[in-house]
């Protein structure tokens, strides 16, 4: 009987699931904190705060991102009961992109307006960034979509009604996919339009990579890709013809890339100093230059902890432009120790997606690290001027409670599966050692007749 490793190294033995992906939660954690408490004098100025309160606001976050980890990774035990939660994930993220839609306005629960759009709820008075968990929650509805789909009456409302008179078709397969799978997917993509395009472009494309994954193929994305360009067609000139009124923030996004594909400095001569128009076109570009800035100043090993300049020129730093502030202050080789964990988690969860045995782990994990790593690499491609901002911020290290729990809750999930896709390869090992172990009673034995023919 093996000995109970005791110390350090039994702690992590402790630890069921992907240790690896344990070590990249913690490392992403430890990198927030260190960020922040570097990153944030001017929102202690905005928030008439301190840099110590807030330091102590983002431990109090991670150490509830830590427990809903905790939580998930403890509680959920069984593949079947995940399976049965993650159906609601549509019903959950439609209803609370429709409070957004409507602008709630009740004593309990309020829409609220950032940036200049509706992309929040105040529930009991804490604000929830609702695209941050419909993300999260549309990727694990999907994946049990995608299994159900496989499945002889997987949709077991569909198989019911499609024994009534006038309902038959729901039985079919192709009538199936469209109700469970591309309708939502159309009816989130264009409630989140009208709130953020760029969050559009990314959870669309995250929700249709989820699909792809579980198996859906690609002729059927062709047929329905036609009725969503339509509709993206239909809200751009709704939008145009409302003179903004409708989806009015297609318009912020054609004016960002007019202003990402002209040079910032012509647009600015082309004002008159000191006017409001001046101001306002010196505020949009002064945050990409500044980013740029940190990244060309930041060298091979930074200018060290809390030496940032950048930091009081660009208001959200903290967010927006995190990766830039890291590279400012910790150089290359900074940016690379953050490149290395997103790219580590991209092929640990590579790994766990093959070793699952059912469609919906293997899409489950597969969707939300896609969804982490997709959105580590938008954040940093826009940071060193790849592209126009977006507002997608860096997972786990940047500023922000919503984003932080959501992702969280991610990391939950998939730190949940893999304990369960771990411990069915610990089982199948367990299963093929007394096999490995007759094939070596046979070799020993063929070796002792070697020995004896040669003695003769």
């Amino acid at each position: 009987m093996a000995k109970k490793k005791t110390g350090i190294s039994g702690f992590i033995d402790s630890f069921q699931g992907d240790k690896i992906i344990w070590m990249i939660v913690f490392m992403l954690i430890m990198i927030s904190i260190l960020a922040i408490s570097s990153s944030t004098p001017l929102l202690a100025l905005q928030m008439k705060s301190t840099r110590s309160a807030i330091i102590n606001e983002q431990i109090l976050v991670a150490v509830l991102g830590l427990g809903i980890i905790l939580f998930c990774y403890t509680c959920i035990r069984r593949i079947g009961f995940l399976r049965a939660i993650s159906q609601l994930g549509f019903t959950v993220s439609f209803l609370m992109l429709l409070c957004l839609a409507i602008h709630i306005n009740l004593p309990f629960l309020k829409a609220v307006n950032i940036n200049g759009a509706t992309r929040a709820l105040s529930i009991m008075g804490f604000q929830l960034h609702v695209f941050e968990f419909v993300k999260v929650f549309m990727v694990m509805y999907l994946a049990w979509a995608c299994q159900a789909l496989q499945e002889k009456d997987g949709f077991r409302m569909a198989a019911a009604l499609s024994q009534l008179p006038h309902f038959e078709f729901l039985g079919k397969k192709g009538w199936q996919l469209f109700f469970y799978i591309f309708l939502p997917i159309i009816l989130v993509s264009v409630l989140i339009l009208m709130g953020s395009v760029s969050s559009t472009l990314f959870i669309g494309l995250i929700m249709v990579v989820t699909v792809f994954i579980g198996g859906v193929r690609i002729k059927d994305f062709l047929i329905y890709g036609i009725i969503g360009a339509g509709l993206i067609v239909a809200c751009v000139g709704l939008s145009f013809a409302s003179d903004g009124k409708f989806f009015p923030r297609i318009h912020t996004a054609v004016s960002r890339i007019a202003m990402a594909s002209e040079d910032p400095e012509e647009q600015l001569l082309k004002l008159q100093r000191g006017t409001v128009e001046f101001q306002e076109a010196l505020d949009k570009v002064k945050q990409p230059i500044s980013a740029k800035v940190a990244v060309s100043e930041g060298g091979l090993i930074g200018k060290g902890p809390g030496r940032s300049t950048q930091r009081y020129v660009v208001p959200v730093m903290f967010e927006d432009y995190m990766f830039s502030f890291i590279v400012e202050e910790y150089g290359i080789l900074g940016a690379l120790l953050v490149i290395i964990l997103y790219g580590s988690l991209l092929a640990r969860g590579s790994i766990l997606a093959k070793n699952c045995k059912s469609t919906f782990a293997k899409v489950a994990i597969a969707g939300l690290v896609i969804m982490i790593s997709g959105q580590a690499a938008m954040h940093m491609f826009i940071n060193v001027d790849l592209g126009p901002l977006t507002g997608q911020t860096l997972p786990m290290i940047s500023h922000g409670n919503s984003s932080f729990l959501a992702f969280s809750l991610a990391f939950g999930l998939i730190l949940s599966i893999s304990k369960m896709v771990k411990k069915k390869m610990d089982k199948e090992a367990a299963m093929a050692r007394p096999i490995l172990e007759e094939h070596d009673e046979v070799r020993d034995g063929l070796n002792d007749l070697d020995q004896l023919e040669n003695m003769a």
